[in-house]
C-alpha cells in the first residue's frame, strides 16, 4: 500500500521547471500601453525591427537641414558660424548634428530634452547636449501653462533641475492627459511581438531543417528487445558523430528496424501573406512610401506627387514642432553677445522629386512663359494696327 501511495503521488507531482524559450526580444509581449517607462520598449522596438529603425533615420535625414538669417549683418555672420561650429557632444558640431541626436529621441520616444551650456562667464554658449528622457519626468505646476523638468539628485531622488531656462523640452504630439508627447512608435508593440514570433519560428524550422533529429524503431521479440535497443543505439550514436566529423559512415541493422526523420512530415507555414499584413501596418504608422524602406512590393512603384506632398507635409509638422527650441539657442546666444536684432530659422527646401521630372517642369513653365510673351506681344501689335488704320 505504501509502495502504490508513493507511485500515485509521484504520477501526480506537476513539472514545476519548464523552459522558457522565446524570441530575443520577448519585452514586446508583455507590453502594457500608457505607462511612464516605455523607453525601453520603444528602443527593444527599434532593435527588433530594421525597417522602423530605417523609417526613423530616414525621417531624421529629411527633417534635416536648417540655418537662421538676422537683419544685422554682423550678427548674422557670427550667429550662423555658431549654427556651424557649436559643440554637440560625442565628437559632433554644429546645430544640425545636435538636432539630429534630439529628433531621433524625439521620434523613438516621444518628447526630447536638451541642455544649452554656458561658458563660465556666461557670456557665450560653449555646448549644446541631449539628455536622456528615461532620467528625468516633468511635473506640471499651477497652472497649464508651468511646467518643471526634475532629475535625480545625490541621493537618487526626482529634484526639480536648478535652471530651467537652460533646458530644451520638446513633446511630440502631446495629448490632454500626457503632457511627455506620443512616441512615433506607439501601438506598434503588438505588431512587433507577432512579427517576432514568425521570425523567430522561421529560424527554429530551419533550424530543424539543418540539425535533423532521427527516430529509430527497432521491432524485435521481447527477450531480445533491450540487448537490441542497446546495440543499435550505441551503433547510431557512432554514425552520427563519425557525420558530424565529415566521415561517411554506413549503418546497417538486423531485423525490424525503421528510421525517421522526427518532424520531418510537419509543413512550414507560408510567412508572407502575415508578414506583409504586419509590414504595411508599421509602414502606414511611419508615413514612408514602401519603396523608400526597400520593400519591392510593386515592380512599377514610385513616388506619386500626392505621396510626396504627403511626406511633406508630415516633414514639416514635424519642423513646426522643433522650431521653438532652435529660435530658444538663437534668441539665447544674440542676447548674450548683446544683440536686439530680429531673426529667422530657416530650413532647407524639401526635395522628394526626381531631377528628370523638375527639369521637364521647369521646361513646361519655359515653354508657357514663351507662348505668354509671344501672345502679349501679338496683342500689342494687332492693338496698334488697329489703331492705325483708324487713324
Amino acid at each position: 500500500m505504501g509502495l502504490k501511495w508513493f507511485k500515485k503521488q509521484a504520477a501526480a507531482a506537476p513539472v514545476q521547471l519548464r523552459s522558457g524559450a522565446q524570441h530575443p526580444f520577448g519585452i514586446l509581449g508583455d507590453y502594457v500601453p500608457l505607462q511612464g517607462a516605455e523607453d525601453r520598449l520603444y528602443r527593444a522596438v527599434r532593435e527588433a525591427v530594421p525597417l522602423v529603425d530605417a523609417a526613423i533615420y530616414k525621417l531624421v535625414r529629411m527633417c534635416g537641414g536648417v540655418d537662421v538669417r538676422c537683419t544685422d549683418v554682423a550678427a548674422d555672420e557670427q550667429l550662423r558660424r555658431f549654427f556651424r561650429t557649436v559643440p554637440a557632444g560625442r565628437g559632433q558640431f554644429g546645430v544640425n548634428a545636435f538636432l539630429d541626436c534630439y529628433l531621433d529621441s524625439l521620434l523613438t520616444y516621444g518628447k526630447a530634452i536638451g541642455e544649452i551650456v554656458p561658458e563660465a562667464g556666461g557670456r557665450d554658449i560653449s555646448a549644446l547636449v541631449c539628455g536622456r528622457t528615461d532620467l528625468l519626468e516633468i511635473r506640471e505646476g499651477e497652472h497649464p501653462l508651468d511646467f518643471v523638468i526634475c532629475g535625480p539628485d545625490e541621493t537618487g531622488h526626482m529634484r526639480p533641475l536648478p535652471d530651467q531656462s537652460l533646458l530644451l523640452f520638446t513633446p511630440l504630439h502631446p495629448e490632454t492627459a500626457n503632457p511627455y508627447g506620443v512616441s512615433l512608435l506607439r501601438s506598434m508593440p503588438f505588431l512587433a511581438d507577432i512579427l517576432m514570433k514568425i521570425y523567430h519560428t522561421i529560424g527554429i524550422n530551419w533550424e530543424r531543417c539543418g540539425n535533423v533529429r532521427f527516430a529509430v524503431t527497432c521491432r524485435s521479440g521481447e527477450g531480445q528487445a533491450a540487448e537490441r535497443s542497446r546495440q543499435l543505439a550505441e551503433e547510431w550514436s557512432r554514425a552520427m558523430q563519425d557525420t558530424r566529423g565529415g566521415r561517411v559512415r554506413d549503418f546497417v541493422a538486423v531485423g525490424d528496424v525503421d528510421i525517421k526523420v522526427i518532424g520531418g512530415d510537419a509543413p512550414i507555414l507560408d510567412s508572407e501573406v502575415p508578414v506583409r499584413q504586419i509590414l504595411e501596418q508599421i509602414v502606414a504608422k511611419t508615413g514612408i512610401p514602401p519603396f523608400m524602406l526597400g520593400l519591392s512590393w510593386s515592380s512599377t512603384e514610385r513616388m506619386s506627387s500626392q505621396q510626396a506632398d504627403l511626406l511633406t507635409t508630415e516633414i514639416t509638422a514635424i519642423r513646426r514642432s522643433l522650431t521653438p527650441a532652435l529660435e530658444r539657442i538663437a534668441r539665447l546666444w544674440l542676447r548674450m553677445h548683446g544683440y536686439t536684432c530680429g531673426f529667422e530659422v530657416v530650413w532647407d527646401d524639401i526635395n522628394l522629386q526626381d531631377e528628370v521630372e523638375e527639369a521637364r517642369a521647369d521646361l513646361y513653365r519655359e515653354q508657357a512663359r514663351k507662348l505668354r510673351l509671344e501672345n502679349d506681344a501679338a496683342e500689342q501689335n494687332t492693338g496698334a494696327a488697329g489703331e492705325q488704320a483708324k487713324e
